[in-house]
């Protein structure tokens, strides 16, 4: 059978009404292409000292088959042995032209073990997304279910993904393919700030624009396991499964994954993965009235835990002044929490503070014209607070265990417990004019398995259907829970605590790999950046900032005259632009130097495009090497012109050979840009460059 859209054709096959396997990924097959060739094509021939039957590689490779790599699927019977399980295709469903379920039984039980894997093809982006659930019988319990097991193509040879920590998140990292397993192991009851369950599998000659590879995610919040293992017969597989899912129930099933095939470079999964991103928030964008994406102002790195009602009335008016149209109250309102030692679950406002409420507050604001947000943690307990002391039951684990940040984690398996922050949360929500939650999550686990997280993304679904209108934020100590499993609810991340804006330049373009650039919070730190102690110029730090879902996170009191003018002119520059970066297709330029970061985003119809050109540190050479554009028409002339020419080095660029510093434009066919490409002004570290382009018609040239 086979499934077609969005350019690809994802084609299965089952042997012997075994398993079925995926045959072919990729580039649409010709409808005359014979499915049964194609899948004898799949399996090797059988050599000395194997196995005798022929071993095809399967959605769920079992160990009963003879399959001598990570089998697919792990249960126990209910006095703890090992069960192999040998399922055969009992029926197979088709669910229009989009998506196909196989059902299959354990050969000869028809009480016992049953598997269903379920495929759907996406008839815009090409993404394919699979899962499978196993049901057995009561007693048992499977250790071990992976999303199904997909081939890795001939010539696949690097294994591409991300680590990372806090602060620094987002770190690329190559491997070669060996005999053996690459594992890559979640074990912190979140995503994980180190492990971003993600793997691009690549030819070494694929680059951004041109080249095969693979790339495939788990959309899943908890621990989790990767494997890309080659056998020693050659064959390559990829696996992601929930980490430590060993409860014994009736039903267990895998969170969905999602598997990207292009032919043209690592941007063409990454462009699949955004329009797959988009299309799964619009129904909340939709709630949302279509607005715009608010410029986002937060306080905590002007205030901490210090809130005078008087200085942050202060702070929000010098923020709407700069451009700001969401106003975020960070840690810090609650009832006694006046550092990170006491009070977490009492979400209850503080009358210290706040003696009349948070209302004389959210009124200031929204009479400053902006909204207003609010912040949470509502998986955290400190001891000292009247949540412990009422419900020191309510706690994850041991009570001798370690604390981290001086907090321990709430049970979130336990319904009582889920049903207890609802209406602490659910009270303020509906009580107050808040559209926007930062849901944060500072600490790893200790203790605790995938019913944690699946706890989480209970509450926060129960949240987002009882207050439509509320835009939620995934934050974990930064970054340390993004997946587009959480992204199925929170339409925004917040990819680091870092707001260094160098750090920023890297994360950013490497999280575009995967997250599209609107659902990327970045804001404009504060000059002396509180977690590296570097001081970075305003303008660096807004037009990196500008790049993604733009905010401000420092002490407006600070900026100088200078400071102030330069953020309200590049934050003006992104409220006119913003729904333009935010639909077109994002490009990552190949700037053959590991120092610039450069990127760009083009229309539907090719007619436009912003490029960004950061420059992190000096270059090896003494010139800026022409940035070769991509996604352009060919055929069209552009008119090239600086967006911010005030911030080209006059020491970088002593002698300019054209007008574009000046303010001046050039015209360049889209051929020529996508060949030669454009030679910027030379830049210092620490800089940005901003392009616009703009198709012209023949009689304006």
């Amino acid at each position: 059978m086979r499934l077609d859209g969005g350019g690809r054709t994802a084609a299965f096959a089952s042997f012997n009404k075994g398993v079925p396997c995926l045959i072919h990924f990729g580039r649409s097959l010709p409808g005359t292409d014979d499915l049964a060739s194609l899948a004898i094509a799949t399996i090797p021939n059988v050599g000395a000292g194997q196995i005798d039957p022929f071993l095809p590689l399967t959605l769920c490779p079992l160990a009963i088959t003879g399959w001598q790599g990570h089998p697919g699927m792990i249960l126990q019977t209910d006095d703890g042995r090992d069960y192999l399980a040998n399922p055969e295709l009992a029926d197979i469903k088709r669910d229009g032209a989009e998506g196909i379920d196989f059902m299959l039984l354990d050969r000869g039980k028809p009480d016992g073990v049953k598997l269903v894997i379920s495929v759907r093809l996406d008839p815009d982006t090409g993404i394919l997304q699979l899962k499978q659930t196993v049901t057995i019988p009561d007693g048992w319990s499977c250790s071990w279910l992976a999303a199904p097991t997909v081939p890795v193509s001939t010539g696949m040879n690097q294994i591409i993904d991300h680590s990372g920590r806090w602060c620094g998140e987002f770190r690329r990292q190559e491997a070669p393919f060996r005999t053996g397993a690459h594992s890559r192991e979640s074990r912190e009851g979140r995503t994980g700030h180190a492990h971003f369950p993600g793997v691009t599998l690549a030819t070494p000659a694929t680059g951004e624009h041109t080249g095969a590879c693979l790339a495939a995610t788990l959309a899943w919040s908890g621990g989790h396991r990767m494997l890309a293992e080659e056998l020693p017969d050659g064959r390559r597989q990829v696996q992601f499964g929930v980490l430590d899912d060993a409860l014994a129930r009736a039903e267990v099933a895998s969170p969905t994954m999602l598997l990207s095939w292009s032919g043209d470079g690592f941007n063409g999964v990454s462009r699949a993965f955004h329009g797959h991103l988009r299309a799964v928030q619009a129904p909340v964008n939709a709630r949302r009235k279509r607005e715009p994406r608010p410029v986002h102002y937060n306080c905590w790195e002007a205030v901490y835990f210090r809130h005078d009602l008087h200085e942050l009335k202060s702070i929000a008016s010098l923020a709407a002044e700069l451009g700001a149209e969401r106003f975020v109250l960070d840690d810090g309102w609650f009832r006694g929490r006046n550092d990170d030692t006491s009070s977490l679950g009492d979400w209850e406002i503080d009358k210290a503070k706040f003696p009349d409420g948070l209302a004389p507050l959210i009124d200031h604001v929204h009479g400053e014209g902006m909204r207003f947000g609010l912040w949470f943690e509502p998986e955290m307990v400190n001891r000292d607070s009247e949540l412990f002391r009422s419900h020191p039951d309510y706690m994850l684990g041991p009570d001798d265990q370690p604390s981290g940040r001086n907090q321990h984690v709430l049970d979130m398996a336990r319904p009582e417990v889920r049903a207890h922050l609802f209406g602490q949360i659910d009270a303020i929500l509906s009580s107050h004019e808040i559209d926007y939650v930062k849901w944060d999550h500072n600490r790893p686990l200790t203790g605790g398995g995938p019913d944690q997280a699946r706890g989480f993304m209970m509450l926060l679904s129960d949240l987002v259907l009882a207050h439509p209108g509320v835009d939620f934020e995934s934050c974990s100590s930064g970054g340390g829970r993004i997946d587009f499993g959480v992204l199925e609810l929170a339409n925004r991340v917040w990819l680091s605590d870092s707001n260094d804006a160098l750090e920023r330049l890297r994360m950013q373009h490497e999280a575009s790999h995967w997250i599209a650039p609107e659902v990327q919070g970045s804001h404009v730190g504060p000059r002396h950046c509180h977690t590296s102690g570097r001081v970075l110029s305003m303008p660096f730090r807004a037009w990196v900032a500008a790049q993604r879902h733009m905010g401000f996170e420092m002490d407006p009191r600070e900026l100088t005259p200078e400071e102030s003018q330069t953020l309200r002119r590049v934050t003006t520059w992104w409220k006119q632009n913003r729904d333009f970066l935010f639909s077109g297709a994002l490009h990552r330029l190949e700037s053959d130097d590991s120092e610039v970061f450069a990127e760009m985003t083009v229309d539907t119809a090719a007619d436009r495009f912003i490029l960004f050109a950061g420059q992190a540190g000096a270059s090896e050479q003494i010139y800026r090497r022409p940035l070769v554009a991509a996604g352009l028409n060919p055929d069209a002339v552009y008119e090239i012109r600086l967006v911010n020419p005030e911030d080209v080095s006059p020491l970088a660029n002593r002698r300019m050979v054209n007008t574009l510093a000046n303010g001046g434009t050039m015209q360049f066919s889209g051929a020529f840009l996508m060949s030669h490409g454009l030679r910027l002004p030379n830049a210092v570290p620490a800089s940005m460059t901003v392009v616009e382009g703009q198709r012209i018609e023949p009689e304006d040239q």
